[in-house]
């Protein structure tokens, strides 16, 4: 069957790339969400992400599977992990992590079984989760361990875990010594938690060393997708909460962020401050984190968010990921900003302006298109309020704007299909005197980094492959901006080829019936 898999893995169904990104990975066809097993090995940067390859809409988890040189541009590889094991049932391979040992990549994942309401009625739960590991000698050609699973929720104290949703591995090597962190939660199912394990070969002998870090009733009912990093000599616990109801302080019942404090390795216990964002836009989840060679952690997230239009799906695909971003700590507040490598997309001459006084609404000759990299300093002191419209036309619009109180806005009502989730972010910033906007323009999403990636939005959209204007407008006397560079980006992953005609794919393969 997995020759088979690997021919369908070549065959596209996608038929309009009219929101398909240039340069932001997304999967061939069929469906993605969580990025998976980020890593360098063997001279590549390795990127998996839970992949539904025979229809866009979720299904059992697969793990899709990409590879880059340089991180700007991505190439895809057949399908990594298949859920075929009695353990991966109707779930299938759920999230999880990578991590090299003895010359061969291991990918940590959860084995997610759905049970039938027989089996329900008999052990009281929907579903049961389980890790799992998979390893290659290759990096291409995964092979389940014949010890699977290596973690049993069973195994576990079940007065203070809910053992049926203990999930999304995240493995590292400390003095000698594996950890992973999983996402889970009390059993009254109204605080996540993040469970400590540790095993002295990987493979084998995985105990739970503690309950690391729990929400105290106000960031949410479950966390999963945790990843675990030292960043700038600080341990970075960074995690996506869910069920958040009832809190102001967010914007959705899911979001991502982190903690920032010190995992005390002798007790389990991480000790932290308070709860920051990674991205405050609309489309941030799940993000992961790897090192470089050079000793960067570098971030890719699912640019998308549950139970949200994805416009996308009417073309055969559905759903993308962030560009990567590096992070850093400073003045104790992570930041995040585009890796260095992308600026290999740069392929076409920059246009710059310079020192520019602008007094009514402007464009800029061959400041346009669909996919671009635009860099603006403004003299935030002397442009009390602006708005900058992007992906623009006389229909279409998605909009910026700041004003000298340091409210900066996000509005992408007027942005092309509508989409049933909110419209508007706002966020104050610290009021400066430079402000520095970093955007990222693909044809479905916009991320914007202020002032060097003290924040950032990030957002889809899905405007007419028409609505291409930038247009510049002081609302307040003058824009007075110092530097204003544009690159168009060139193509980072292979274009999908477009199908005229979907096909009944249970004619052409069989075995998918």
């Amino acid at each position: 069957m997995s020759e088979q898999i690997e021919e369908f893995k070549t065959f596209s169904q996608v038929t309009d790339a009219r929101w398909y990104p240039r340069y932001h990975l997304a999967p061939p066809f069929g469906w993605c969400n969580d990025p998976n097993g980020m890593c360098y090995y063997n001279g590549q940067y390795h990127f998996f992400y839970q992949h539904y390859p025979y229809a866009p809409e979720w299904g059992p988890m697969h793990w899709g599977h990409a590879v880059s040189d340089d991180l700007a541009y991505w190439k895809h590889l057949p399908i990594a992990l298949k859920p075929e094991e009695p353990y991966e049932q109707g779930g299938g391979c759920f999230s999880g992590s990578a991590i090299e040992k003895d010359g061969k990549l291991y990918l940590m994942y959860t084995g997610h079984l759905q049970a039938t309401p027989e089996e329900e009625a008999a052990i009281g739960f929907p579903h049961i989760e389980f890790q799992c590991l998979a390893y290659s000698e290759d990096g291409i050609h995964f092979k389940k361990s014949e010890k699977n699973p290596v973690i049993e929720g069973f195994d576990i104290d079940s007065e203070k875990v809910s053992i049926n949703d203990i999930r999304d591995p995240k493995v590292w090597i400390h003095n000698g010594k594996y950890y992973a962190v999983l996402g889970s939660r009390t059993p009254d199912m109204q605080n996540g938690q993040i469970l400590l394990f540790e095993s002295k070969d990987l493979t084998t002998s995985w105990r739970l060393k503690a309950i690391s870090a729990r929400s105290e009733g106000n960031l949410g009912g479950m966390w999963e997708c945790p990843n675990f990093a030292e960043i700038d000599g600080q341990d970075v616990l960074i995690f996506s909460p869910m069920d958040i109801f009832n809190n102001e302080n967010f914007y959705h019942d899911k979001v991502a962020g982190v903690l920032i404090g010190k995992l005390n390795y002798r007790s389990g216990i991480f000790a932290h401050g308070d709860f920051q964002y990674l991205d405050r836009g609309f489309d941030f989840y799940a993000p992961q984190v790897m090192q470089t060679p050079d000793g960067r952690n570098v971030i890719i997230a699912w640019m998308d968010m549950w139970n949200v239009d994805m416009h996308e799906t009417k073309d055969g695909w559905a759903g993308m990921m962030t560009i990567p971003r590096e992070l850093h700590i400073k003045d104790g507040k992570i930041i995040s900003k585009p890796v260095k490598e992308l600026e290999k997309l740069r392929k076409w001459k920059p246009i710059i302006f310079k020192d520019v006084v602008i007094d009514e609404a402007t464009t800029f000759e061959g400041v346009a298109g669909e996919a671009y990299e635009l860099i603006l300093n403004i003299d935030a002191a002397k442009s009390k309020k602006f708005s900058i419209a992007l992906r623009a036309s006389e229909l279409e619009q998605t909009v910026l704007s700041y004003n000298a109180n340091g409210t900066f806005k996000l509005d992408r009502t007027n942005s092309g299909e509508q989409i049933n989730f909110q419209s508007v972010r706002e966020i104050q910033i610290e009021p400066c005197e430079k402000l520095k906007l970093h955007i990222f323009i693909d044809r479905s999403s916009i991320e914007v980094f202020i002032n060097d990636g003290a924040e950032v939005l990030s957002a889809r959209i899905y405007p007419k492959r028409t609505s291409q204007k930038v247009i510049f407008v002081p609302e307040d006397e003058t824009l007075l901006i110092d530097s204003l560079e544009y690159y168009k980006l060139d193509f980072g992953l292979p274009h999908p080829h477009i199908k005229d005609t979907p096909e009944d794919l249970t004619k052409k393969f069989p075995f998918l019936k």
